[in-house]
C-alpha cells in the first residue's frame, strides 16, 4: 500500500505523486504549525477543496483519511496502522515546508519506511534553471526565456486504485476559524476546470492587450486553483498550448505566450524563495542604511480599508475585503500606495494581503511586495513610483471597477473621479468620501529622498 500525503496538490489528477499508482491510502493533515500562518478565506476554500477530492476519492471506490496534528507524529502513525510500504508527497519549496518535510522524511526513516517525493508544483523545479555560474536567477529576463524554451512534461495519469480512510471533515469553528468576511470562489477540480476552460475559450486572446485592465476579465482567475493544486500546472499549459494552436493569427498567439510568461513569473518567485528561504521577512535587496519606514497607523488603517482619498487603490482594497482577491494590476498599484506613498514597510502590507487573500503564495506574493517596494529581485528602481491618479485614468477610463467598489463615486463622471486628487474642498461633490489622505506629488519626492539616504547617497 501507498500513502500518498496530500498538500498543495488537492487533486487526483494531473498528480505526479499519483500517477499510476495502485493501492493508494491519501492522507491529509491540518497540521497546527502551517493553521498558524492561515487566514478564514484560504481555510474556506481549503475545506471546500477538500470536500471535493473526497469525494472524488469516494467516486473511485476509496476515501481520504483527514488527520490533525505534527506531520512528523501523524504519518508514521498512520503508515504503520495501515501497514503501508512506501510514503510518497510533492515537494513545496518554503522554508517552513523544506523543514517538516525533511522532519517527516527522518521519523520515517527511523521507522523503516521509505518515502519519495515529486516536483509537481511547478513546471521547472527549483535548481534546475541557473545562471552559467550555477547560480539562482535575480533577474527575471534571463530566467523567463530558458523556462519558455524548457520542454514542459504532460499531464500525469490518475492512480490506478484507491483505499478508504476516514472522510470526515472539520468545520471552520473546529479549526479555530470565523468565516470570511468576503466571498471566495468555487473550490474544486471541476470547478478549476471550468474556469481554465473559459479562459482559453476567449479571454486569453485578449490577455496581452487587457490583462491590465480590472473591469476588462480578461484575466485567468486560477490563482486559488494553483495556489492549493486544484489543477495541475502541466494541464494548465497544455490547455494553452491548445489554446495557441487554435489562435487565429500572430496577435492571439503573443497574447497566449504573455499569459505562459506570467506563469513563468510565478515560478521565477518560487525559485527565488527556495533558495533564499529569509525572504519571507527580510529585503533580498541590501541598502546601506536601513530604510526610514514611517509608523502611521492611521494611514495603515485608511489603507486595508478602503478610504485613502485615492479611489483606484481605495477600489483595490474594498475588492480585497469583498472578494478575498484582487486584480493584478491592482496589487502593484495599491502596494506602490503604501511602500511609497505612506512610506509604510511592505510587510505590513504582505502581512493584511496573507490575511486576506484565498490566493496567497508566499512566494507570489513576497516577490510581488519586495517589487513594489524596490527591495526585492529585478525589482521597480526606487524612483519609479506609480502615481495612482494616472494609473488610475489609464487602467479604468471609464471608472467602471471604481464605480463598483466604491459606490460613493459611481454616480460621478470619470473626469470628477480622475481628478479627485486636485478638486479643492468645495469643488468635490459630497458624496461621503474621503479627501486624499496624502499628497502625492510630495511623498513621492520624501519616498526618493528616502530611499536615496538608504542608499548611502543623502
Amino acid at each position: 500500500m501507498y500513502l500518498h500525503w496530500h498538500r498543495r496538490d488537492l487533486r487526483l489528477t494531473d498528480n505526479l505523486g499519483l500517477a499510476n499508482r495502485a493501492d493508494v491510502l491519501p492522507v491529509f493533515v491540518f497540521d497546527d504549525d502551517v493553521l498558524t500562518y492561515a487566514s478564514p478565506p484560504r481555510m474556506a476554500f481549503l475545506l471546500e477543496a477538500l470536500s471535493a477530492l473526497r469525494a472524488a476519492y469516494r467516486d473511485r471506490g476509496g476515501d481520504l483519511l483527514v488527520e490533525r496534528g505534527d506531520p512528523v507524529d501523524v504519518i508514521p502513525s498512520v503508515a504503520s496502522r495501515f501497514d503501508v510500504d512506501r510514503v510518497g508527497w510533492n515537494r513545496d519549496y518554503s522554508g517552513l515546508a523544506v523543514e517538516r518535510d525533511d522532519a517527516v522524511r527522518e521519523a520515517l526513516a527511523e521507522a523503516g519506511i521509505p518515502t519519495e517525493t515529486f516536483h509537481d508544483a511547478v513546471l521547472h523545479e527549483p535548481g534546475t534553471i541557473t545562471t552559467n555560474d550555477g547560480d539562482p536567477y535575480a533577474v527575471f529576463t534571463y530566467f523567463g526565456k530558458k523556462w519558455l524554451d524548457r520542454e514542459k512534461e504532460d499531464p500525469a495519469s490518475p492512480p490506478e486504485s484507491v483505499v478508504s480512510g476516514d472522510g470526515v471533515l472539520p468545520t471552520l469553528a473546529e479549526l479555530g476559524f470565523d468565516e470570511p468576511d468576503g466571498s471566495t470562489p468555487d473550490a474544486g477540480t471541476d470547478a478549476a476546470a471550468d474556469r481554465l476552460s473559459a479562459f482559453c475559450a476567449d479571454p486569453i486572446y485578449r490577455y496581452d492587450e487587457r490583462r491590465d485592465y480590472p473591469a476588462a476579465g480578461c484575466t485567468s482567475r486560477l490563482s486559488a486553483d494553483l495556489k492549493f493544486g486544484t489543477i495541475g500546472i502541466r494541464r494548465v499549459w497544455e490547455a494553452t498550448e491548445a489554446a495557441r494552436a487554435d489562435a487565429d493569427d500572430e496577435r492571439e498567439r503573443e497574447s497566449v505566450t504573455e499569459f505562459q510568461t506570467q506563469l513563468a513569473w510565478r515560478e521565477f518567485y518560487t525559485h527565488v524563495l527556495a533558495a533564499n528561504p529569509s525572504l519571507v521577512t527580510e529585503n533580498y535587496t541590501a541598502y546601506d542604511r536601513d530604510i526610514e519606514w514611517r509608523t502611521d497607523e492611521d494611514a495603515l488603517e485608511a489603507w486595508k480599508t478602503g478610504e485613502t482619498g485615492y479611489p483606484i487603490v481605495d477600489a483595490g482594497m474594498r475588492q480585497l475585503l469583498a472578494e478575498s482577491y484582487v486584480h493584478n494590476r491592482v496589487r502593484m498599484i495599491v502596494a506602490s500606495f503604501l511602500t511609497k506613498d505612506l512610506l509604510i514597510d511592505w510587510r505590513e502590507g504582505y502581512d493584511w494581503f496573507r490575511e486576506k487573500l484565498v490566493d496567497h503564495d508566499t512566494a507570489n506574493d513576497n516577490g510581488g511586495w519586495q517589487w513594489a517596494a524596490s527591495t526585492g529581485t529585478d525589482a521597480q528602481p526606487y524612483f519609479r513610483i506609480f502615481n495612482p491618479m494616472t494609473q488610475g485614468e489609464r487602467y479604468d477610463p471609464d471608472t467602471e471597477y471604481i464605480g463598483e467598489y466604491v459606490p460613493e463615486l459611481a454616480d460621478l463622471e470619470p473626469e470628477t473621479i480622475h481628478s479627485w486628487h486636485e478638486l479643492e474642498h468645495d469643488e468635490r461633490p459630497d458624496v461621503g468620501y474621503p479627501a486624499p489622505i496624502v499628497d502625492h506629488a510630495k511623498r513621492r519626492e520624501k519616498a526618493i529622498a528616502t530611499f536615496e539616504r538608504a542608499r548611502g547617497e543623502a
